[in-house]
């Protein structure tokens, strides 16, 4: 049996030291039709890929195993290096930032590897993207600075509130109009409505919560796993916050002393880490109550709206009240989305007539035909 676990572990080391190779052939090829700092920084991905092959070698020999000698790259490297070559080295680049954060975790968990091994190989996603960008803020960080407004939703109740109005309005319609059309009374018609209005609202709610704190759970963890690392590890991310400030165009001597600025002061280093590694804004974690209460409230608003006529009348004439209404508030709800979204306020407005439109007058259908054959 130990046999067979020797085998097993020295044929994944096998591969692992395969793929690392290849890793390195892909990066001095990207390297070579590169020029100043981006070369450089190329440079130091291959040699980082050359130590991890390296590691994977002595395991291999401290097995007992032959170490096969380097072969050729991997037909994928050989037409990425073609392409970036021919091409652009830009055009190649988001496919290997894909592949770099599909394989980002491959040591997290590994017994096997080397320290510092996890961190390199999520490191690398990360200095792939910022070369990507090439120096330039992310557009959602342009716009938060020429937009202030942006920044006003750090609980998420606004985005929870906007699809709130927009699907308690969409679902409360087509409920309503699929139960209009079977020729049910109009108390019918207005105890459906209402059991879809406070149905939807807590569903929305409660939803809209989990989900909500999910993702702050995972965001959460994510920073204090950085905030494990700036303590453990702490010269290896001064060295991975100088490579992502040298991807960003900064020159490398600049680069380190920024770099060792914000390492002096912890809370500094880690709120720095936070945001240039992980992509994340601390104070915008967004908060679970706000978002399921907002939510709740905004669904029951748009779903309110098409039973509103049937409290003070009933029969043709509330039904087609209901109609204008629904409808009214369906391009008034779409716009304001395509405001929101940067979009033309009408083309959005019309997109949604349509699309509740349609969904009413299928379930308007149904309802008739259900209620013929069963009267």
């Amino acid at each position: 049996m130990g046999n067979d676990d020797d085998a097993g572990r020295v044929k994944r080391w096998l591969e692992l030291l395969a793929s690392e190779r290849d890793a390195a052939a892909l990066y001095t090829r990207m390297a070579a039709v590169e020029t100043g700092e981006r070369r450089s920084i190329f440079e130091e991905l291959a040699a980082v890929e050359r130590r991890h092959a390296g590691h994977w070698e002595e395991k291999i020999r401290g097995a007992g195993a032959p170490v096969p000698p380097p072969g050729s790259p991997s037909l994928r490297t050989r037409l990425l290096g073609t392409a970036a070559r021919r091409l652009s080295p830009n055009a190649v680049l988001p496919l290997i930032e894909r592949a770099e954060r599909t394989d980002a975790g491959v040591y997290d968990a590994d017994p096997d590897a080397a320290p510092g091994m996890a961190a390199d190989e999520h490191g690398h996603a990360r200095t792939i993207g910022k070369l990507i960008e090439g120096g330039k803020p992310s557009p959602r960080a342009q716009i938060a600075r020429r937009e202030r407004w942006h920044r006003g939703d750090r609980s998420g109740a606004l985005r929870a509130g906007v699809f709130g109005v927009s699907d308690g309005l969409v679902s409360n319609t087509a409920l309503v109009m699929g139960v209009a059309g079977s020729g049910v009374s109009h108390t019918v018609i207005l105890l459906t409505g209402t059991a879809g209005l406070l149905a939807g609202s807590f569903s929305m709610a409660a939803g809209e919560y989990v989900s909500m704190a999910s993702q702050r759970e995972m965001y959460q963890r994510e920073i204090s796993l950085e905030a494990q690392e700036l303590e453990e590890k702490p010269q290896e991310e001064r060295d991975e916050l100088v490579l992502l400030y040298r991807a960003k165009g900064i020159p490398r001597d600049e680069a380190i002393r920024l770099a060792d600025r914000i390492m002096a002061d912890r809370q500094v280093a880690l709120d720095t880490l936070t945001r240039e590694e992980l992509g994340l804004d601390p104070t915008e974690l967004g908060s679970p109550l706000s978002a399921a209460i907002s939510s709740m409230l905004t669904f029951a608003l748009g779903a309110l709206v098409i039973i509103f006529p049937y409290f003070f009348g009933s029969g043709t004439a509330a039904l087609i009240a209901a109609i204008i209404l629904a409808a009214a508030a369906l391009v008034g709800v779409g716009a304001g989305i395509g405001l929101l979204n940067g979009r033309p306020a009408l083309r959005s407005g019309l997109r949604q007539l349509v699309l509740g439109a349609a969904a009413a007058l299928v379930t308007y259908g149904i309802g008739h035909l259900i209620g013929a054959h069963v009267s």
